[in-house]
C-alpha cells in the first residue's frame, strides 16, 4: 500500500517569515546595537562618561538575555499572537519613555524592562513559531528571519544617526517609539501558529515522526552529554560575543572620534550589517560542507583577526571597505553558533539548550560593549577596548578548538561522530 502523499505546505508560511523578519528589524535592531548612535549625544548633553552611557546597552542586552528564557515560557502559556503583541507594545512604550529620560538609571530601567518583556516576547517565540510552519527548509526560513534582525541592526543606527543630526536624540526616540507603536502591532496581527492537522491523519502521523532537523548528525554519536555541550558552548559564545560587540557598539563613536560626521558614521555600520546578512548565508553553506564546529572556528578566527586590525582604519572610505570584510565574518559567527547547537543537542532539548546558550551570547554582547566604554574613559582612546576584544576572541578559538578535539579525538568516540563536525 502506497503511503498517502504529504499535504502541501501552506503559502501563508512565507507571510509569517516576512512579518517576523520585519518585526525583528524594527525591534531588536535598537536593542542589539541601535543605541550606539545615542552614546555620544547623551555623553555631550549630560556629561556622562562613555562607560556609564554604554551600560544602557548592557541593560538592554541583559534584559533580553534573561527575558528570552522567562518570556518564552509565558509565550507558550498565552499563545504566539498575544506574545508578539505584548512585545510590540512594550517596545514602543519603552522607546517613548526613553525620549523623556534625564537620569542614567531611568535609561537603565527603561531598556532592561523593555528588553526583558518586549525583546523576550519577540525573539525566541517568533523563531520557534516560524520553525513550526515548515516541514522542509526550516533553516532557510529562520535564516531570513534572523537576517531581518541583522538588517535592523544596520538600518536603525543609520537612520537614527541621520535623525539625531536633524532633530536631536529626544525627538528621534519619540518618533521611533511612535513608528513602533503604529507598525509592530499591525504586523503582530499577521503572526499566528500553524493549524494542527486532524488527529489520526497522515499529515499528523508524518509530523509526529518528523524531527525538526533531518540534516543533523545522530547526537548519540557525540561523546559529550548535553549539559556538557551547553556549558562548553556558553563559555565559547560569551567570549565570542564579547569580541563582536565592540565594533558593533563602538564603531559609530570611533568613527566620530576620527572626525567622521554622525550622519555618515551610521552608514558604516549599515554596510557592515548588510555584509553580515551575506555572511550568515555563506557560512551556513560552509557548515553543510565542512561541519558546524569547523565553520564556527573559521568565522571566529576571521572576526578576531579583523578586530586586531580595526583601529588601523580611520577614514570614511577605508572604514566602509573594512566594515564589509569584518561584517561578512561576523555574520558567519551568528549562523554557525545556531547550527552547532542543532548538531550537538538532541531534538528534545534543542530549544531549551539553544535558549540558554543564546542568553550567554547576549551577556557577552553586553560585556563587550560596556568594557569598550569603560576603557575608552580610562585611556582616552579605543586601543585597549579593541585589544580586550581580540583577547576574548583568541580565548574563544581555544575553547572551540578544544570542543572540536573532545568530540573527534576522544578514544571512546564512535565512528559516526565525525559527521557532526565534518
Amino acid at each position: 500500500m502506497n503511503p498517502a502523499p504529504a499535504a502541501p505546505e501552506p503559502a501563508y508560511r512565507w507571510v509569517i517569515v516576512i512579518a517576523s523578519a520585519i518585526m525583528m528589524a524594527g525591534s531588536l535592531g535598537l536593542i542589539l546595537n541601535g543605541v550606539s548612535v545615542f552614546l555620544v549625544p547623551l555623553e555631550q548633553e549630560f556629561g556622562w562618561g562613555r562607560g556609564p552611557v554604554s551600560f544602557i546597552n548592557f541593560a538592554g542586552l541583559a534584559g533580553i538575555a534573561i527575558g528570552g528564557i522567562v518570556m518564552a515560557r509565558v509565550s507558550e502559556a498565552i499563545g504566539i499572537r498575544r506574545s508578539v503583541m505584548l512585545g510590540a507594545i512594550t517596545m514602543g512604550i519603552s522607546v517613548l519613555l526613553a525620549s523623556r529620560a534625564d537620569q542614567l538609571w531611568y535609561f537603565y530601567a527603561i531598556f532592561f524592562i523593555g528588553s526583558f518583556v518586549g525583546g523576550g516576547s519577540l525573539f525566541a517565540p517568533m523563531i520557534a513559531n516560524t520553525s513550526r510552519w515548515f516541514k522542509t527548509g526550516v533553516g532557510l526560513a529562520i535564516g531570513i528571519v534572523s537576517g531581518g534582525q541583522a538588517l535592523g541592526q544596520g538600518l536603525v543606527p543609520y537612520f537614527g544617526g541621520m535623525a539625531i543630526s536633524a532633530i536631536g536624540w529626544r525627538d528621534t526616540f519619540l518618533w521611533m517609539g511612535v513608528l513602533m507603536l503604529v507598525t509592530l502591532p499591525l504586523l503582530a496581527l499577521l503572526i499566528r501558529p500553524p493549524e494542527a492537522p486532524p488527529a489520526g491523519s497522515a499529515a499528523a502521523a508524518a509530523n509526529a515522526d518528523r524531527a525538526p532537523d533531518q540534516t543533523t548528525a545522530d547526537v548519540s554519536d557525540i561523546p559529550l552529554s548535553t549539559n556538557t555541550v551547553i556549558i562548553w558552548m556558553s563559555i565559547a559564545v560569551i567570549l565570542c560575543c564579547t569580541t563582536m560587540s565592540v565594533p558593533l557598539i563602538h564603531l559609530v563613536p570611533y568613527a566620530q572620534s576620527c572626525g567622521i560626521p554622525l550622519s555618515e558614521a551610521g552608514g558604516i555600520i549599515l554596510v557592515m550589517l548588510i555584509a553580515g546578512i551575506c555572511g550568515r548565508i555563506a557560512f551556513g553553506k560552509l557548515a553543510d560542507m565542512i561541519g558546524a564546529i569547523r565553520a564556527y572556528w573559521i568565522a571566529s578566527a576571521w572576526q578576531t583577526v579583523m578586530v586586531v586590525l580595526f583601529l588601523q582604519f580611520q577614514s570614511l572610505e577605508s572604514l566602509m571597505v573594512f566594515a564589509v570584510i569584518y561584517g561578512f565574518g561576523y555574520g558567519g559567527v551568528m549562523t554557525t553558533i545556531l547550527v552547532s547547537m542543532q548538531v550537538l543537542t538532541p531534538v528534545a532539548r534543542r530549544a531549551s539548550a539553544t535558549g540558554i546558550v543564546t542568553a550567554f551570547a547576549f551577556f557577552g554582547h553586553a560585556i563587550g560593549g560596556y568594557q569598550g566604554g569603560v576603557f575608552y574613559d580610562l585611556m582616552g582612546n579605543y586601543s585597549w577596548a579593541f585589544a580586550n576584544a581580540a583577547i576574548a576572541g583568541a580565548l574563544n578559538l581555544i575553547v572551540v578548538g578544544a570542543l572540536y578535539y573532545a568530540i573527534t579525538r576522544r578514544p571512546e568516540t564512535p565512528t559516526g561522530a565525525g559527521t557532526a563536525t565534518a
